[in-house]
């Protein structure tokens, strides 16, 4: 890069990271910097970047070429893969420094000095090739209620408080940060934050997103955060949950605070999460969603292609349509069979769906065992099989992810059981 370019950091989270080759080695998740003596600029020494299974390595500031918009391009595909440690005497930005309350000197001396909150920091390439943090990006602590500061930037030479306590540290700015990501690069980002603020990020996301963030989540961590909460709240995020999703983090839960926090949720969303809850724990019920896509068989093809095209819908659960009797909510009508979503795609869409239904796969009851399920999926390479009760009414639908989850080590969701996967460490980029 040339001298004079200037980054501002917050805006790399959650880039992509590519190779020479243009391979993709992962995305970024942090900015390293070094502290330095007297009043001297903090340098900028690395990146830290998150690969599969979730492991955090470091990423030196020497080995990037170019960063923009879009992408960050690495000069080498040669990496040292050691779990990311920081060092006592480096600041991630994002989790450090952003939204940290600090004090802004005046540039005339006479003005009072003013309080403000970092909402990004601005890095330069210096003569000596390194990047050193230049400028700071400020919002002014407005004293209104609701009012939104304004935001400026200054010399780092004029702020004062950057490194201190961390009480001084809000979550705005990292909140609205983390809520331009996937759910699960959310999950990801939470966990790599101490747990008091991890919580307290936690709390001030919208329910919905929280929602879909604890589905992310090591089940440990969702406990953390849900009981955190106040009670209302915590239902108020559960019915927004998957109903499978939420009867697994109940489960989790005392006997008595279950009870609660079910009498606590709308009838009609804690309903399904009670029918999951009662099923014997590693079979068909207990691991089903119970809001798979049931359609009646005089629905039309251009019907059902409206319906899996609904953006809360996720692939596996869209990737096929049950067809039943009336009702369609599960415990629906009597079964009648599937339709998968490319067969949909290969029909008229003025078709009735009646007259397109897969027969020929049994469905599962509720006691099938998760071995038998797993070995049925996988014979018939199906994404998805529906559940019925004793009286042929469709219950719910296993989704091989369903299955994943449940086949996995409780705790595969947690950073710090995958960075114990045995990866090789490459030759290169030592700390």
């Amino acid at each position: 890069m040339t001298m004079g370019t200037r980054v501002f950091l917050a805006r790399l989270a959650a880039l992509p990271v590519f190779d020479p080759n243009g391979d993709r080695v992962g995305r970024v998740r942090d900015a390293v910097v070094r502290l330095r003596t007297t009043n001297r600029p903090p340098q900028v020494v690395g990146l830290v970047a998150e690969m599969a299974l979730r492991r955090r390595i470091f990423l030196p500031i020497g080995r990037v070429t170019s960063m923009d918009a879009e992408a960050v391009v690495l000069s080498t595909g040669t990496l040292n893969l050691r779990r990311f440690e920081k060092r006592p005497n480096e600041l991630l930005v994002l989790e450090d420094l952003l939204d940290r309350r600090v004090t802004v000197e005046p540039e005339d001396g006479e003005a009072p000095a003013k309080g403000g909150m970092i909402v990004d920091l601005g890095m330069d390439l210096n003569r000596n090739n390194e990047w050193l943090i230049t400028r700071v990006a400020v919002r002014d602590i407005s004293g209104r209620l609701g009012r939104r500061g304004h935001t400026y930037q200054v010399d780092y030479d004029r702020v004062r408080g950057m490194v201190g306590p961390t009480d001084t540290q809000g979550n705005a700015n990292l909140v609205a940060l983390l809520e331009q990501m996937r759910p699960a690069d959310m999950a990801n980002a939470l966990q790599d934050l101490p747990d008091a603020r991890r919580n307290q990020v936690a709390a001030e996301l919208s329910d919905r997103t929280l929602a879909d963030v604890l589905e992310e989540l090591p089940e440990h961590d969702q406990v953390e955060i849900l009981v955190q909460l106040d009670r209302e709240r915590a239902a108020d995020v559960l019915e927004r949950m998957d109903p499978d999703d939420a009867a697994d983090l109940l489960a989790e839960l005392p006997k008595a605070e279950q009870a609660i926090l079910l009498d606590l949720m709308e009838p009609e969303e804690a309903a399904p999460v009670r029918q999951l809850m009662s099923y014997t724990p590693g079979t068909a019920g207990s691991v089903m969603t119970s809001e798979p896509v049931i359609m009646t068989p005089d629905s039309t093809v251009a019907e059902a292609l409206a319906r899996i095209r609904e953006p809360e819908l996720s692939p596996v659960i869209a990737a096929q349509v049950f067809v039943a009797r009336a009702p369609s909510a599960t415990p629906s009508g009597k079964y009648l069979g599937m339709v998968h979503f490319q067969r949909l795609l290969r029909e008229p869409p003025a078709s009735i769906l009646g007259g397109l239904i897969e027969k020929d796969i049994d469905p599962l009851r509720p006691e099938t065992g998760l071995t038998e399920i797993t070995r049925r999926m996988a014979t018939y390479d199906m994404v998805a099989m529906p559940v019925v009760d004793s009286t042929y009414r469709l219950v719910g639908a296993v989704t091989v992810d369903d299955v994943l989850d449940h086949s996995l080590p409780r705790d595969w969701r947690d950073r710090d059981v995958a960075d114990e996967d045995p990866v090789g460490i490459l030759p290169g980029a030592e700390r």
